[in-house]
This record gives structure tokens, sequence and C-alpha cells, in this order.
């Protein structure tokens, strides 16, 4: 684990180490078994970024449930584009069945309120949000997720799925630009 890393032309400093964003997932996933024990929840993960976090989480998760994934995207380089792409849509049949989003990290909501708008014609019982990371300060849409990892400043993180340009996301830490 170093404190200080370069990937492309930035340099990241040490945010918050594995040990800590596991222990934090452990206790995320103990919420989740309470609360889904028996229900044989659907977890949708939206990728690429929220790949690491739902394996961890739902290698905790106790009760029968199901993966799916969809792939939506809204950054290039350091920024949001403004606009949510859907690259991979729902592929599974979710009427009347527990639906749990999983997300690496909700800042503006963009993305959130288009999944949000996506599962809303399918008849879930019920839709929650888990999400690792939580940019409060950049919220532009009305969003509260209703599993949150960790609240974190408005600046651009990496690692542990979250990426630069498509680096980085393999790093175990999360870092912070310097």
């Amino acid at each position: 684990m170093s404190q200080t890393i370069q990937i492309k032309d930035k340099l990241f400093g040490l945010y918050l180490p594995e040990s800590k964003i596991q222990e934090r997932i452990t206790s995320l996933a103990s919420q989740l078994n309470k609360e889904y024990q028996d229900k044989n929840p659907v977890f949708i993960s939206i990728l690429n970024g929220s790949f690491f976090f739902a394996a961890d989480l739902l290698k905790n998760f106790n009760s029968a449930c199901e993966i799916t994934f969809v792939r939506l995207a809204s950054y290039k380089g350091l920024g949001s584009t403004g606009k949510v792409k859907i690259l991979l849509g729902l592929m599974q049949n979710i009427k009347d069945r527990h639906v749990v989003i999983i997300e690496d990290i909700v800042d503006s909501g963009r993305t959130m309120v288009q999944m949000l708008g996506l599962l809303e014609n399918h008849q879930a019982k019920s839709i929650k949000v888990a999400t690792l990371l939580l940019k409060k300060e950049a919220l532009v849409e009305n969003i509260e997720p209703d599993y949150v990892g960790f609240e974190v400043p408005n600046k651009f993180l990496v690692g542990y799925g979250l990426d630069y340009d498509e680096a980085g996301r393999n790093l175990r830490d999360l870092y912070i630009l310097k």
C-alpha cells in the first residue's frame, strides 16, 4: 500500500485503505442480511465500477439471492459528461422481487436517477440502493441511497473499481487526486 501513486499524468494520495473498505462492507452486508433474510433479493450491479464492491458485498451475504449486471456510463477523464448512456440494459425479470442496486459511487446522482427510471415499469416489490461512496456535495439530483459505505469529499477518487480513463480500477485501496 503506497501513500502516493501515479496513474497516467496524475498523482493520487491514499484515501481509504483496503482494510477499512472491507470492514465497512462487512457492516453493510450485515444490514442486508437482516433486511433480506429469506427474501431472495435480486442485486443489480452497475458496471464497470461496482464489480469489486458487488463481489465483496455478496461474499458476505448469507441468504439466497441472484445477481445481474447493467452497464451505464457517464464519465470521461476526470469528470461527468452530464449524460448517462445505457450500454447494457436489464436482462432479468424483477417483477415482484426485492431489488438492491449496487453502485460504486453516487456523486451527481444522474446515473442513479436514470437507473431508477429504467426499473420503474418492472413492478419490483421494492427497490433500494447500496453505494460504497456518496459525494453529498456533488449531488444535483434528489437521491438518498439506502445503504452508504462512506461519505466522501467532492474530489476525484480512483481504485477499488473506480478508474481514471480506465486505469487504476484494480487497486485494492482508494486514492484521492492530489
